[in-house]
């Protein structure tokens, strides 16, 4: 229990963290278009480039990996796939009536995000999150598994796993996680 909480913890704060830099980096692009789009674009390109596991798996030969230093790293590189879902609901959004007409009641940018467009976006956002939560939970356990996640002797699902491969006589151990 105590290794599923771990677990769900850090992909909680995953989670969280990745919306909300994913949801502004994609309502930026998607509000404004053009040029802060194609920037956006290209840097996303490159950066979904980077291989994730073997840059922490490399990473973790030089720092002793810990709950907050995981965190950071698949912070950085988490929230790229929610920012195509956010980008595409405010490309689409923001030529909608309602939209045209409370740009033309002179409201700004910033309360047409927040109050129109946002909140419709939300659907297909609020749907994407959970493949966030189970993918940070599926990394964490693969990288404690592989001996590269959390410190030695932390409780969690890849430890647990760990430990039902070494003691196969007890395979409770490895099911359990």
């Amino acid at each position: 229990i105590f290794g599923a909480r771990v677990s769900i913890l850090f992909a909680l704060a995953l989670t969280a963290i990745s919306a909300v830099i994913g949801i502004a980096a994609g309502a930026l692009q998607g509000y404004y278009g053009g040029w802060v789009d194609l920037l956006g674009q290209r840097i996303l390109e490159v950066w979904s480039g980077l291989p994730v596991l073997y840059l922490l798996i490399i990473l973790s030969g030089f720092v002793e990996p810990n709950f907050w230093w995981l965190l950071g790293i698949m912070a950085l590189f988490s929230w790229l796939a929610l920012v195509d879902v956010v980008r595409a609901e405010f490309l689409r959004g923001r030529n909608l009536e309602y939209v045209k007409a409370a740009r033309a009641l002179g409201l700004g940018d910033a309360k047409i995000i927040r109050r129109h467009i946002l909140p419709n976006a939300m659907t297909a956002t609020l749907s994407y999150l959970p493949f966030i939560l189970t993918g940070a939970i599926s990394t964490l356990s693969a990288l404690d598994f592989l001996g590269f996640g959390m410190p030695a002797g932390s409780a969690s699902l890849g430890e647990l796993i760990g430990q039902g491969k070494q003691n196969l006589p007890a395979p409770w151990l490895g099911l359990t996680a």
